[in-house]
């Protein structure tokens, strides 16, 4: 078990737990170290840096500055005439020194409030009918379907297969919200 405290994102409270980042022995590319985590998330780079990043170098922006690397993709974040857009300061911080996740298709990041949301993490009917709740009218939103045909998509959602829906929360007001996506 690594003896170092995982650095504090803002926008990713738990990327252990939504699973960007994985317990590993192997050294950071950036920095050289085994730190005891890697990231697992996608990396917008040329150099190919699958499991290959430690959270610290993310957090610190050494790993985007060294190899020009987003995390998640910045025209991603908000925007798209459905949510705020939002600073470029907070784009910077949301591609560059947070950890992604991973989506069926292009990630998205949800916004609320003038800021973007915390990501915590993917999910299927189950879990939306049992702790986030509040999400499945964003959700239901950004879909598009209506009538009939949300029930049995609410329904379809899965957090390990198509559909997924990936659930933030405002960090300002604490409204959930999200979207869906399919291969």
């Amino acid at each position: 078990m690594p003896d170092e405290a995982l650095p504090r994102f803002p926008y990713h409270p738990d990327p252990l737990g939504t699973g960007s980042v994985a317990q590993s022995a192997a050294a950071c590319r950036c920095c050289g170290r085994a730190r005891g985590y890697i990231y697992t998330g996608p990396a917008y780079a040329r150099d190919d840096l699958d499991d290959a990043l430690c959270p610290w170098c993310i957090a610190d922006g050494s790993a985007s500055k060294r190899f020009d690397a987003e995390f998640t993709d910045a025209a991603g974040i908000g925007g798209y005439g459905r949510w705020p857009t939002v600073s470029p300061e907070v784009i910077e911080e949301v591609s560059r020194r947070t950890p992604g996740f991973m989506g069926w298709q292009q990630e998205q990041w949800w916004t609320c409030c003038d800021d973007a949301g915390e990501f915590l993490g993917r999910g299927g009917y189950a879990e939306l009918s049992q702790r986030w709740s509040g999400a499945i009218p964003e959700i239901r939103k950004e879909s598009g379907i209506e009538d009939a045909g949300w029930e049995p998509y609410l329904r379809a959602l899965d957090r390990d297969d198509a559909p997924t829906a990936y659930v933030f929360r405002c960090r300002h007001c604490g409204r959930l919200g999200g979207y869906s996506d399919t291969p």
